[in-house]
């Protein structure tokens, strides 16, 4: 199954990293994943692609994962409209996603979107409305409690990510306007 034709970016990101190298999302050479995480990068992809086209009827929460937004911004180079379903969590009113990338030792093209333009917009389930992001790092008094409710929101996942790479990973609070 191919992925549908866009000028948009895929799901996470260009080139996914793993333990066994890329998965370049754009041109759908898998090769180097397992067959397992072949059909996780077909799943998100799928997951991806009815979020977005259900406009969050369909993939805002899914059993036994963590909820998903689409997050909505505009091309820090390019100029170009963006959207990325990202698994959240939530402290008070406030969004919290994390620009783990898998551990990769890069931080996603979304992060630096957001740094770039903090002012966009998210979907969680169909409801879109403004937000602010603002990007935390540990050197943030706060960061160390956030970290724990995103990663117990998620399985623990961001504490494996994190030994993946000598980058910090951010988190991002994204406040409601």
């Amino acid at each position: 199954m191919e992925p549908p034709t866009t000028t948009a970016r895929a799901p996470l990101q260009s080139c996914m990293p793993t333990p066994y190298g890329r998965a370049d999302w754009n041109t759908g050479a898998m090769s180097n994943l397992s067959p397992v995480q072949q059909v996780g990068v077909r799943l998100l992809r799928l997951h991806d692609m009815l979020y977005k086209k259900s406009g969050g009827r369909v993939g805002h929460r899914i059993p036994g994962m963590p909820p998903s937004l689409m997050l909505h911004t505009v091309g820090a180079k390019t100029g170009k409209s963006r959207s990325n379903t990202l698994t959240y969590a939530r402290d008070g009113e406030n969004y919290l996603i994390v620009a783990s990338l898998g551990g990769a030792p890069k931080s996603p093209d979304w992060y630096h979107n957001l740094k770039a333009n903090p002012n966009v917009e998210i979907n969680v389930g169909t409801r879109r409305f403004a937000v602010t992001a603002r990007p935390v790092l540990p050197d943030d008094p706060d960061y160390a409690r956030l970290w724990r409710i995103v990663n117990d929101n998620n399985a623990n996942r961001y504490d494996a990510y994190q030994k993946r790479t000598t980058r910090p990973i951010p988190i991002v609070v994204l406040q409601p306007r």
